[in-house]
């Protein structure tokens, strides 16, 4: 077996996109490779042929190197449903919580699991591209730590780094985590590569050859400011990036999508491929204004129903979609954001809310019906049809909706221009996607429609990860790093 830790200076530093990029750039090559993460600490997920529930981004990864997504490939995965508490789910199964007292000391089983899931796809493939969490100067947890240095100590992988230049200060964020590493450590962090930049690589020069004097980690190259690629993270600080800067639609034809940025906000991806559709500008927000003339508002999925919905309460938005709803407004509610429009929300402590366990919470009252909180949780990929246009999607949650009245909609029901879906991913159906927006078009008086061949979504992330891959083999070393891969056997 090779294998090897991409690490960053710091979260959304690009790590996810490296990998997805490696894996598709080493899969050309005929090589057998597989995406790995011990430990994911996120909100958007998705769920495997198989049932198992993986981070969005491993799961991408797979896709990018050609093999099937298993739970291997994200053994741990934490959810937060506030502050202080995280949701469990070992090997695509929920298994309990984890408080915040517990993340440094409460972790051994956990490591355990990952590092068996890492030995399970190390035995079925050539090469296997680890991606890290967060920094690997969180000296503060290394003790406890298997994703990132610890990981890479248990298995003997030589390690990446990955500094963002864009938020910059990346010279000193790559001596920086060089210097905080233990002295046993070091040796670990082998080389380095920079991520997003903008302009003529060459003025960086001077200083990469300074931090290689420093450090002894030679560059591996300099990655250029992707703005096509936008694809899916686990990562919060990314929702909203998405879409193409210019698509040629003339203003008085485009149709405008406001997304609530809610605080605890699950699978944010559902709404990329609403971004991608020539024509539609998607504004993740937290403006009332915005959430009150857009063409379409959509409550997203979220991990923490209750405490969300008394947020979305407490800033005023709560009365923009209700009066939405009495002008006949678009709305529509994903999972979480669809278990809002209902008449009430019965919790009983497994939602996740510290307020309202145990309690009955009134929703909206948009939408007939109520959602109910069990302890199993429902992991499916369903699919279905509308107006004559196959859907799938696919279901991660514990409540359960008990609706009555209203009309059909894939995944749930609607009344008027109000629908809701428990599905995840629907959007990314082209056809389904394409009516939907058209429906909303009608209401709102846009004159949006749908372009004549406009690319497929899935056609699209295939260009990504491709375009992605391209952009490795030529400003980065991929030979260096696949020989650097084979040092850990």
């Amino acid at each position: 077996m090779s294998g090897l830790l991409i690490t960053g200076t710091s979260s959304d530093a690009g790590k996810s996109l490296v990998v997805t990029g490696l894996c598709r750039a080493i899969a050309r090559r005929g090589i057998s490779v597989a995406p790995y993460k011990a430990q994911n600490m996120s909100n958007h997920s998705m769920v495997c042929r198989d049932g198992s529930e993986i981070g969005r981004a491993q799961y991408l990864q797979a896709q990018a190197a050609g093999v099937e997504a298993t739970s291997a490939m994200n053994p741990v995965l934490l959810k937060p449903g506030s502050d202080r508490r995280a949701h469990v789910v070992v090997r695509g199964r929920p298994a309990g919580e984890l408080m915040a007292g517990e993340y440094a000391t409460g972790r051994r089983a956990l490591a355990e699991a990952a590092f068996a899931a890492y030995e399970e796809l190390a035995t079925a493939h050539e090469v296997i591209v680890c991606e890290g969490a967060g920094s690997p100067a969180e000296i503060n947890l290394r003790a406890g730590d298997y994703v990132n240095l610890g990981l890479a100590q248990r298995f003997s992988l030589p390690t990446v780094l990955v500094g963002d230049i864009d938020r910059g200060g990346v010279l000193a964020a790559l001596y920086g985590t060089w210097a905080l590493v233990s002295d046993v450590d070091r040796p670990l962090l082998r080389a380095y590569l920079i991520n997003k930049f903008r302009g003529d690589a060459s003025v960086l020069e001077p200083g990469l050859v300074e931090i290689t004097r420093r450090t002894g980690m030679p560059s591996l190259g300099v990655l250029p400011w992707l703005q096509d690629v936008w694809l899916d993270s686990e990562d919060s600080l990314s929702m909203g990036a998405r879409g193409d800067v210019a698509d040629g639609v003339p203003t008085d034809r485009r149709l405008s999508v406001a997304v609530v940025r809610l605080p605890r906000t699950s699978n944010g991806t559902d709404v990329d491929a609403l971004a991608a559709e020539p024509g539609v500008d998607v504004r993740v927000t937290v403006d009332a204004d915005h959430a009150r003339e857009a063409d379409l508002l959509v409550l997203p999925g979220s991990r923490a129903t209750t405490s969300d919905l008394q947020w979305l309460r407490r800033t005023g938005l709560a009365d923009v979609v209700l009066d939405r709803a009495r002008r006949g407004a678009p709305v529509l509610g994903i999972c979480g954001g669809y278990q809002m429009l209902l008449d009430e929300i019965v919790d009983d402590g497994v939602e996740g809310s510290e307020t309202s366990a145990g309690a009955t919470v009134p929703g909206l009252g948009l939408l007939a019906g109520r959602v109910v909180f069990h302890e199993d949780k429902v992991l499916a990929r369903p699919s279905g049809s509308w107006r004559g246009h196959d859907v799938e999607g696919y279901e991660i949650h514990h409540g359960v909706v008990e609706p009555s009245g209203g009309e059909d909609f894939p995944g749930g029901h609607a009344v008027g221009a109000v629908r809701g879906s428990i599905w995840h991913g629907t959007p990314e159906c082209d056809d389904y996607r394409r009516a939907l927006l058209a429906d909303v078009a009608s209401a709102s008086g846009s004159r949006w429609s749908a372009g004549p061949g406009a690319a497929p979504f899935a056609a699209r992330r295939e260009g990504m990860i491709d375009t992605l891959a391209d952009a490795l083999e030529t400003h980065v070393d991929v030979d260096a790093i696949i020989t650097l891969a084979k040092e850990s056997r």
